[in-house]
């Protein structure tokens, strides 16, 4: 513990990490954590499983008065990141209570507006503030502290418009921390319109390299899904993620692995947001052990213990790959990318090679047994909403999913 007491932070907050028991605090809270109990703001470089809810939950925390009003706001791309953000904070918060509270698109927003009212914490999603701004059932004229978690990603959903007008929102006279995996010219621009001076700071990849196998088979559609069938069965893995590019394939391919014994939840936007945590609940109890995702679902969620990460659709965007391999192989363990290339994913595998810095094996195609995939049920209705593009901006249906 005496590390974490190096790095300034109070008594009650120690109390609660020891009872994490944490032993060493992560190379970005080292960093970070320092700088941001100075009241510095900071621009931190930092993947999902690094430590970065605790390095700014300590600032929070040190900083906001129970009964005081919305005194920290922490945006999040998905709903999944604002829950769990919010259950850390809790954590974190144990010996020196404050009132948190996560809201997001997809529940009912009547409890929410309650339980604002007594709100010392908000975080949340992009769309649901936005909309609580607009009811005026939240107010930020005492927030101290802003945080824009996992940045690149709200961005890339098409929230900048609306993390903009929700900054704008905010008392200038505030300290604003932003964590991001990726830096792009419109996270620029906004580090220099709305922060005051910031510190940078970075951290190594938290995954290790040396203990990351990449590899990746050649087949033909039709034979996708035996070949990860097969795979699967093969391989020592503990806990699996297989990554889909679509809501239909993702459906489809835990679906039919169910068909074939293995326990696999599926997780995308277009699931009630119960589902969804049910799903996550089972999958982090070990009552599941393959989690079929989206990158939308995906990203933000701290998963430990992943062995394995199959590429069942190689992602469209090339830098979506990194975040993917990045849930495995983390803090000293070994792990596996494994990547299934079909023709429909050459070129997308191809922006994969050209704009990493990766290492990609080619395996050579075991023997399988074919594997008629059933299609999920066509005659089911449709979300009113879908996944959004990169720089597309949100209608009033899809902010309030988020």
């Amino acid at each position: 513990m005496d590390n974490f007491r190096k790095l300034g932070i109070s008594e009650p907050i120690l109390k609660s990490i020891k009872d994490e028991m944490f032993e060493n605090p992560s190379d970005i809270q080292e960093k970070s954590i320092p700088l941001i109990l100075k009241g510095r703001d900071v621009i931190a470089g930092s993947a999902t499983g690094s430590g970065k809810t605790l390095a700014f939950a300590c600032g929070i925390i040190e900083n906001s008065e129970k009964g005081k009003g919305i005194q920290a706001l922490i945006l999040t791309p998905t709903r999944e990141l604002a829950e769990q953000v919010a259950q850390s904070l809790k954590t974190f918060s144990k010996y020196r209570p404050l009132g948190i509270i996560a809201v997001y698109g997809g529940v009912g927003i009547n409890p929410q507006i309650t339980g604002l009212r007594k709100a010392d914490v908000v975080v949340g999603t992009p769309g649901r503030i936005l909309d609580h701004l607009e009811r005026k059932t939240i107010k930020f004229n005492n927030v101290k502290t802003l945080v824009l978690d996992e940045a690149d990603r709200m961005f890339d959903m098409g929230f900048k418009d609306d993390v903009e007008r929700i900054i704008k929102r905010c008392p200038q006279d505030r300290q604003t921390l932003l964590f991001s995996a990726t830096t792009s010219k419109e996270l620029v621009r906004l580090t220099k319109n709305h922060m005051d001076n910031p510190v940078e700071v970075s951290v190594d990849s938290y995954v290790d390299p040396k203990k990351l196998c990449q590899t990746y088979y050649n087949i033909t559609d039709e034979l996708k899904f035996s070949l990860l069938v097969h795979l699967l069965k093969h391989e020592t893995s503990s806990l699996a993620m297989v990554f889909c590019n679509s809501k239909r394939n993702t459906d489809k391919v835990a679906k039919n692995l169910g068909l074939k014994g293995f326990s696999a939840g599926a997780i995308h936007g277009g699931l009630s947001q119960n589902r969804r945590t049910d799903v996550l609940k089972q999958f982090h109890n070990g009552e599941t052990s393959i989690l079929v995702c989206t990158d939308v679902a995906a990203r933000g969620l701290d998963i430990h213990g992943v062995s394995h990460v199959y590429n069942y659709d190689i992602p469209r965007e090339s830098k979506q790959y990194i975040h993917r391999i990045g849930r495995t192989a983390r803090a000293g363990a070994e792990g596996k990318a494994i990547n299934i290339l079909a023709q429909s994913d050459y070129d997308n595998f191809s922006r994969v090679l050209k704009e990493n810095d990766v290492e990609i094996t080619e395996e050579v195609l075991p023997n399988i047994e074919k594997i008629v995939i059933r299609q999920p049920d066509t005659n089911k209705r449709k979300p009113v909403t879908g996944n959004l593009r990169k720089g597309q901006k949100p209608n009033q249906r899809q902010r309030n999913r988020y």
